[in-house]
């Protein structure tokens, strides 16, 4: 094996490895989102673990973030709660900076 060899099996290792944390961050992103939207809903004990349950799996609709943005607008919308684009997004950035920082402290 060249070393040319050694380092392309070395930048794929990583990249796989990167790909895995970023879907764990997005994932774990996903739950803590939908624990605010929930909140903001006014959903507690099994309706808003439920509602956590659905946020997650509204991201497998279709690839990058805007299904789960698109379900939280949705809901928002459709109880009345005063929350804008640019604040669910913003939020949603947050949540993942932390969502990387704890797996990052956990690793």
């Amino acid at each position: 094996m060249t070393i040319f060899d050694k380092r392309e099996e070395g930048f794929e290792r990583k990249f796989a490895l990167d790909e895995e944390m970023r879907f764990r961050a997005v994932a774990r992103r996903n739950r803590m989102l939908g624990v605010w939207a929930a909140e903001k809903l006014g959903l507690s004990g099994s309706e808003a673990d439920a509602y956590v349950k659905a946020v997650v799996a509204s991201d497998f609709e279709e690839a990058g973030d805007h299904d789960v943005f698109r379900k939280v607008r949705k809901d928002f919308d459709d109880k009345g709660v005063d929350q804008s684009d640019h604040q669910i997004r913003r939020t949603m950035d947050e949540l993942l900076g932390k969502a990387v920082q704890q797996l990052q402290s956990e690793g």
